[in-house]
């Protein structure tokens, strides 16, 4: 049995493959940020569990809320073998958080780089252990604009999306590099063009199309869980690290992706942001 921590874990990805790996036997701590959400999602996990499912409520796009969600799993459990950055979330237009971030980049990148960073100990101290991002196929295209990290000029939903899921990309392979020896891994994935709820707030003129398309064309929660839970669980890939998945394959993400020097100066950003030493 091993213990995991999901964000995002009341719905879609996170919540289904919360239900897989609480089948398996392990411990969870299921995060989320709407309270009655994470209830149920807790209670509907519990009922397929074997082990304990505890319920951490966060929400990512408060960065102190993010700390104090790492205080608690460091009080309060002695492991941590998979930390899962699931959580994400798609703005249309450009919002900023309370800590007056640019949102996208903020709950899709911020927020699990800061929980990373501040439970890095406790994931070596519980070696083997892994770090997985919830990425996507959107980082196809997508430039990081380190110049303009709060995307105040030119910004699209769907430009900052992509530019946030190349960021966990990047960051996976620094980690990997930061965290070689340590046997803690570090992998980001693409879970398939899945229906959930991140679609939602899309413009009210592509909902008919997209309401069609999760429907026909998207594939389900339970097939996008799949390659979580076998990234958190698989024996197969403990000692992989640093790539990219897609399909519980290792594929190339694009060469922005691959891009070590642009990693770097992304972790110094990031921990400016965030308030971290570099």
């Amino acid at each position: 049995m091993k213990t995991m921590l999901i964000t995002g874990a009341t719905s879609g990805i996170g919540l289904a493959a919360a239900h897989q790996l609480a089948a398996a036997g392990h411990h969870l701590l299921l995060v989320g940020r709407d309270h009655e959400k994470l209830a149920a999602a807790t209670t509907s996990v519990r009922a397929v569990a074997t082990a304990d499912i505890d319920a951490l409520p966060c929400d990512l796009s408060h960065l102190d809320e993010v700390r104090a969600l790492a205080d608690t799993v460091r009080a309060r459990y002695d492991r941590l073998d998979v930390l899962a950055n699931n959580a994400g979330g798609f703005f249309y237009h450009r919002t900023e958080t309370p800590d007056g971030l640019e949102a996208t980049f903020a709950v899709n990148h911020l927020a699990g780089f800061l929980l990373t960073e501040l439970l890095l100990d406790l994931l070596r101290d519980s070696a083997p252990a892994r770090i997985l991002f919830t990425s996507s196929t959107m980082h196809h295209g997508a430039s990081l604009h380190l110049d303009d990290p709060q995307l105040r000029h030119g910004y699209t939903g769907a430009g900052a999306y992509g530019r946030a899921k190349l960021a966990n990309i990047l960051y996976v392979r620094d980690l990997a590099r930061r965290l070689s020896g340590t046997r803690v891994s570090a992998n980001a994935f693409h879970p398939g063009v899945v229906a959930t709820g991140i679609w939602d707030s899309a413009p009210w003129f592509a909902r008919p199309a997209l309401a069609v398309g999760k429907r026909l064309l998207m594939s389900t929660p339970e097939q996008g869980g799949r390659t979580l839970t076998y990234l958190a669980a698989d024996p197969d890939v403990a000692a992989v690290s640093g790539c990219y998945f897609q399909r519980n394959r290792v594929t190339a993400p694009t060469p922005a992706a691959q891009d070590d020097a642009a990693a770097t100066r992304l972790h110094r950003v990031c921990a400016e942001l965030v308030g971290l030493p570099e």
